[in-house]
Formats: structure tokens, C-alpha cells, sequence
């Protein structure tokens, strides 16, 4: 595999850091983080190895929802900068190899907007439209609620022109009506917008709720999602021929191939894995690989331009809904029998550090994995460090509190009063005396030094991110054995990862490895493990262990 043929798919191979603006570094000494703090610390992400990063909303906002309840889609939220400072941040980034892709809502826009404050004024108004109404209260099921702790329906009643208004998230972000071409268009200037301003690319929230229609897609004349999300695409890459369209699509597998267009990969091009997160942390509380095993195994197989990504945990609570709740209870029982560490009876609101007490052997093991499964690796910020959660912050937004810079006052994040942060920082094990950036980078035996020798093979070893996976049969529960196949060169990783307490000398067999061929482990100083000749071995493998081995056969170039 030559970079010359694959450059141009940039997302294949990429490592995505996700950070929130507010919470990442203020500046200026205000209690709020700010773009040109981001701006600040794109040296320190270049130096962990990141290659793309992926902004929350910075928009102007009504400061109900974290800024996803969006008041303008055209501009900065003057609390974090302004365009001139957006634009400096992603010239710094781009000149430091990195690119940069920023959270896009599509589904909904705030109740503050000004398209909504015009729609609601009459049912004849030009905006009407944009927005989703019915002149009769629809039937509501509370599986469609999202926020059951906030909302009793999805539908909401105007007393104004009393027509009720779909709303799939909270009340105050009603929900835009994307079968208007008028509202389409306005989607295409803001994605056109944002590119000229130097973007790679854009998370797409929420992608299955722009959907959910009363009209069946595909009737005649009825408006098509799918359809549409192709075109999305296809202005997207006329604009920016290699801009990436990373989608949140939180649905079973079977139905994942619709959202990236089929079998011709026209949709999304990459999408988070939900099922095999979930199934990550079913593993790790049974101390049994068996349900991450079963997941891989009914990954389906890409088009060659759509990618996975694979994540630990993402800004919002740790959703286990894919689960069933007996499998879900053993979960909530293992990493958050305290009532007040769940949420919506379907997730979790805490970082894996926490969750395993600190115990850095499973922590290793879990970022092994997300590293080493094909895909491409996406981080949260503060996950490099261990950084844990604050349960006193309500709700999902316990997981973004300030990153943690420093041991010294507010963590290094701010110079402000500690009661004009914009969230409080932890304390306790997980505060920043304990947790912080500047220590551990001063520790080559920190987990910071673990994440970023991890991004570092990653990016050494391309092929995974364009690599099928083989889940190997071994006797093992705790165990699981997969490898990473680049099909057009033959180039093949073998990743062990024990999710039991106890050791194991694991036995594998690579049937078509030739004779003369050797395994090299990747991450303990390139050590040569013999094949037979029916490509057998057996590794040791430590409680909670993981290895990286690279099958190099006779004549291969060798590793470096």
C-alpha cells in the first residue's frame, strides 16, 4: 500500500481528537475557554500525534443544550471569538499537520433562532415550513423520547396558532423540515460556507433523526433521506474534493450500510461504531471477550472510500441501548451501580478511568484495542491523561468538565476566580494534582506516553485503517484474537487483548502465512516470534495484556 494511491482518503488513516472550546484552554483569563486557546495548544495535539480535529459547536447559541440549540449557523459564539479567530486556528492547525472538522447540526436549530421566531408567528408565515407542524396532536411514543428525564413527547404545542411543532430532542430545538428544498439550500450555504473557511469535513449529529418522517421514503414523490443524504455528500466533495462527512448513526449494523450509501459508499463516509463500543464494555464486565468477538464478526464490510470510527467514549453519556437490559444491568453493575452515575435508564454518565478505579492495566488494554481494530481512532479530550469525570456537573455534561493542564489552580485551564469557570473541575483521585498534562508528559512511563506511542504505531502501520478484521477461534474466553488484513499487499496484524485478570500463553495459527515467516511485536521493541510451518506459535499474554504483532514474511521489507 502506497500513500500516492490512498492520500487522497485521508479519513482512512487519520487519529481524530474531539474537544469542546469552552472546556479546553481560556486565554484571556475570562473562566471560559476560547478558540484562540485552542489555537494555543494545537502544538501540544501535533505532539500527541492527532491528525484531525473535530471541534464541538462554537456557534452563537442559546445556552440551553451545550451549544448544539443553535441561534446561527454562520457564526462564532463571541463568549469563545469570532470568524477571524476561527480562521487562524484552522491556518495554525493546517500548518502543523492537522486538519480540522466541526460538529454540523442538521436536525434541528434552537427556538432563539430567528427562522423560528418567524415560523411560529402565523401559520402562513415564509419560515412556516422550515420547521415540522401538525394542526392535530400527534400520537407520541415514549421510545422516541430522547431526554425522558426532560420530555414526556416529541411534539409540542405553540399556543400562538395552536399547531404542534416535532421536536426529537428537547422542546426549545424543534426540529428543521429537511424535505423543504428551502431548507436544504440553507443546509448546502452553511456546509459551503464553512468549507471556504478552510474545513475539512463535519460531524453530522444526530443522522437518523433527520429522517423520521411521516412520509414513507421511496413512495412517489415522497421525499427519500437516503436520497438526500447522497446529494449532501456530493455538494460536500464538489466544494472540497476530500472533505469527510463523519456521521453520529447510533443503529444495528444492518442498518449502518444504508447510511453510507449502499454498497456504492455514496452516504457517509465514515460512521462511529456504536455496537462494537457497547459491546467493549459487556466484555470488560464479564472478564469475557466473547461478546466483542460476536459484534466483529457481524461488522459489515465497507466500500473502500467508508471508514469506521472507533471510539472509547464520546461527549454525551455512554450509551449502552443496543444492549439488552440484563446485559445492560451487568454493565451498569460493574461501572455504575450508583443510580446517579446513569442516565436514561440506557447509559452511563462517567470516563472509563473512573469506571475501572483507576486500574491503568485495563485502561491500556481498552485504548489497544480501539487502536488496533480497522478503523480510525477517535479520542475525547482529556481520555490521553486519564482524565476522570465530575458528578456534581448534571447530567452528560459530567464527562466535560475543564481539561486538566497542570497541577496547579483550575487545573492550568484558566487564570480566572474558580467560581467563574465555566464547570467546575474534579477533585479527589482524578483532580488535576493528580491528573494533568505537564506531569505526565514528563513521565515517559505515563499513560500519556502510552496514547501517544499508540497514535504513533497506529499512523506506522496505515494498513489498519484499510484493513478487514478475522476474529481467530482460540480456547480463551477471556481472550480475544483478531487479525488486520490488507488485502492488495498481504500485510497482516495479529492484536491479542485478555480481558481477565489472569495470565494466558495463547496458541494461533496463521494458515496462510508461507514458511520462514515471523511475527514482530510492534510495541515491545520489535521482538521476533517464530511461525511453523503450518504458521503456529503461542504468546504469553498478561492478565489484562495486549499485543501488536506484524506477520513479516520471507523477502518483506523489515519493520523500522
Amino acid at each position: 500500500m502506497r500513500s500516492i494511491d490512498t492520500g487522497d482518503l485521508w479519513w482512512k488513516s487519520a487519529v481524530f481528537y474531539c474537544a469542546d472550546v469552552e472546556t479546553f484552554y481560556d486565554s484571556n483569563g475570562d473562566g471560559t475557554g476560547d478558540i484562540r486557546g485552542m489555537a494555543d495548544r494545537v502544538e501540544y495535539l501535533a505532539d500527541l500525534g492527532v491528525t484531525c480535529l473535530w471541534l464541538m459547536p462554537f456557534y452563537p447559541t442559546a445556552q440551553k443544550d451545550d451549544g448544539y440549540d443553535i441561534v446561527d449557523f454562520f457564526g462564532v459564539d463571541p463568549r469563545l471569538g469570532n470568524l477571524g479567530d476561527f480562521v487562524e486556528l484552522v491556518r495554525t492547525a493546517r500548518a502543523a499537520g492537522i486538519r480540522v472538522i466541526v460538529d454540523f447540526v442538521m436536525n434541528h436549530t434552537s427556538d432563539a433562532h430567528p427562522w423560528f421566531k418567524s415560523a411560529r408567528r402565523s401559520v402562513d408565515d415564509p419560515y412556516r415550513d422550515y420547521y415540522v407542524w401538525s394542526a392535530t396532536e400527534p400520537k407520541s411514543d415514549p421510545k422516541d423520547v430522547v431526554f425522558p428525564d426532560q420530555e414526556d413527547s416529541i411534539w409540542e404545542l405553540d399556543p400562538k396558532t395552536n399547531q404542534w411543532y416535532l421536536h426529537h430532542f428537547y422542546k426549545h430545538q424543534p426540529d428543521l423540515n429537511i424535505a423543504n428544498p428551502k431548507v436544504q439550500e440553507e443546509i448546502s450555504r452553511t456546509l459551503g460556507f464553512w468549507l471556504e473557511l478552510g474545513v475539512s469535513g463535519f460531524r453530522i449529529d444526530a443522522v437518523p433523526f433527520l429522517f423520521a418522517r411521516d412520509s414513507v421514503p421511496g413512495e412517489p414523490g415522497a421525499f427519500d433521506p437516503f436520497e438526500y443524504l447522497g446529494d449532501v455528500r456530493n455538494f460536500v466533495t464538489r466544494r472540497v474534493g476530500d472533505a469527510v462527512l463523519l456521521g453520529e448513526v447510533n443503529v444495528p449494523y444492518k442498518d449502518q450500510k444504508k447510511f453510507f450509501g449502499g454498497p456504492d459508499g455514496d452516504g457517509l463516509n465514515m460512521q462511529f461504531d456504536f455496537i462494537g463500543m457497547q459491546n467493549v464494555y459487556l466484555s470488560l464486565a464479564r472478564g469475557d471477550a466473547r461478546p466483542l468477538a460476536k459484534a466483529m464478526r457481524q461488522r459489515p464490510t465497507l466500500d473502500v472510500t467508508s471508514q469506521w470510527a472507533n471510539f472509547v467514549r464520546n461527549h454525551d453519556e455512554l450509551t449502552l441501548d443496543k444492549l439488552s437490559d440484563s446485559e445492560r444491568q451487568e454493565v451498569f453493575d460493574a461501572f455504575g451501580p450508583d443510580p446517579d452515575m446513569q442516565l436514561y435508564d440506557r447509559g452511563l454518565r462517567r470516563r472509563l478511568p473512573t469506571m475501572v478505579g483507576g486500574d491503568e492495566r485495563r485502561m491500556r488494554m481498552v485504548y489497544s484495542l480501539a487502536f488496533s481494530t480497522p478503523g480510525s481512532p477517535v479520542l475525547f479530550y482529556g481520555e490521553e491523561i486519564g482524565m476522570g469525570e465530575n458528578l456534581d456537573i448534571p447530567g452528560r455534561l459530567a464527562v466535560r468538565s475543564p481539561m486538566q493542564w497542570t497541577g496547579g489552580a483550575n487545573g492550568g485551564f484558566s487564570t480566572a476566580a474558580k467560581r467563574r469557570l465555566t464547570r467546575p473541575l474534579p477533585n479527589g483521585l482524578f483532580g488535576p494534582d493528580r491528573v494533568n498534562v505537564a506531569a505526565q508528559r514528563r513521565d515517559h512511563e505515563s499513560f500519556w506516553w502510552f496514547i501517544r506511542d499508540l497514535v504513533y504505531t497506529y499512523r506506522q502501520q496505515p494498513q489498519i485503517g484499510w484493513s478487514t478484521v478475522e476474529v481467530l477461534r482460540q480456547p480463551h474466553r477471556s481472550v480475544l484474537a483478531h487479525v488486520c488484513r490488507e488485502e492488495q499487499s498481504g500485510w497482516q496484524l495479529l492484536a491479542l487483548h485478555n480481558f481477565g485478570a489472569e495470565g494466558a500463553l495463547v496458541p494461533v495459527e496463521l494458515t496462510d502465512a508461507p514458511a520462514g515467516s515471523v511475527l514482530v511485536s510492534l510495541l515491545d521493541g520489535l521482538s521476533e516470534h517464530p511461525l511453523d510451518a503450518a504458521g503456529r506459535t503461542e504468546l504469553s499474554l498478561d492478565p489484562y495484556g495486549y499485543r501488536w504483532l506484524r506477520l513479516v514474511r520471507p523477502g518483506d521489507d523489515p519493520v523500522i
